[in-house]
C-alpha cells in the first residue's frame, strides 16, 4: 500500500503539471486585480476538487456524458484564454461583482486543479495505488499554500519590471501548455 518511490513518482508528476512556480506571475496578477488572495480557501478548495476527483472523478464526467478528453479540452481553453491576458494586458475573465477574490475561479479551478491535474490523476490511477497518488496530492497541496502564501514576497523581490517579464513569459509558456493539451485531446474525441 504505502510505497514511498511511488509517492516521489506522483508528486513530482503532479508538481510539473500544477507547476505553481510558473503560476507565479498569475497569482501577482490576481492580487493585483483582486486585492487579496485567500490563501487556505483557495488551497482548501483545489484540495477538495482533485481528492474527489481521484475516487469519483471518472464516474462523474461519465455521469455527466463528458469523457476525460473533452474535459481536458474544455480546460486547456480556459487556460489559453489566461495565457491571453497575461500576454496581451487585458482582461476576459470578467471579475464576478458577489465575489471578494478570485481564490475559488480561476486560482483553486482551473488553475491548481484544472483539467490537467484532474485528468493527470486519472491517468495516475492505471500505474500507481490510489493511497500513494493521494499523499502526493496532499504534498502538492502544501507546496500550493506555500507558494501562495509567500507570493506577496516574491512580488517584492521580483519588483515590477520583474513581474512583468515573468507574466509576459509565462503568459506565452501556458498559451504553449493550453495548446498541447488541446492538440493531445482533440484526437480522442
Amino acid at each position: 500500500m504505502f510505497d514511498f518511490k511511488e509517492i516521489v513518482s506522483v508528486s513530482l508528476i503532479l508538481f510539473s503539471v500544477i507547476d505553481m512556480m510558473g503560476n507565479i506571475p498569475i497569482i501577482i496578477n490576481l492580487r493585483a486585480k483582486e486585492g487579496h488572495i485567500e490563501s487556505e480557501k483557495a488551497t482548501l478548495v483545489a484540495g477538495v476538487i482533485m481528492i474527489a476527483f481521484l475516487f469519483v472523478g471518472e464516474k462523474l464526467l461519465g455521469l455527466l456524458g463528458i469523457d476525460v478528453a473533452s474535459f481536458a479540452v474544455a480546460g486547456a481553453l480556459v487556460i489559453f484564454f489566461l495565457g491571453l491576458e497575461m500576454i496581451l494586458g487585458i482582461t476576459i475573465f470578467k471579475e464576478d461583482p458577489n465575489s471578494t477574490s478570485g481564490s475559488i475561479v480561476p486560482l483553486a479551478f482551473p488553475l491548481i486543479a484544472g483539467a490537467g491535474s484532474l485528468t493527470t490523476i486519472l491517468s495516475l490511477k492505471a500505474a500507481y495505488g490510489q493511497f500513494n497518488i493521494l499523499i502526493g496530492i496532499i504534498l502538492n497541496l502544501v507546496l500550493v499554500y506555500a507558494v501562495l502564501k509567500g507570493s506577496k514576497w516574491i512580488q517584492s523581490k521580483l519588483g515590477d519590471n520583474g513581474t512583468g517579464v515573468l507574466r509576459k513569459i509565462f503568459g506565452i509558456i501556458l498559451l504553449a501548455i493550453s495548446i498541447r493539451l488541446f492538440k493531445d485531446n482533440i484526437m480522442n474525441l
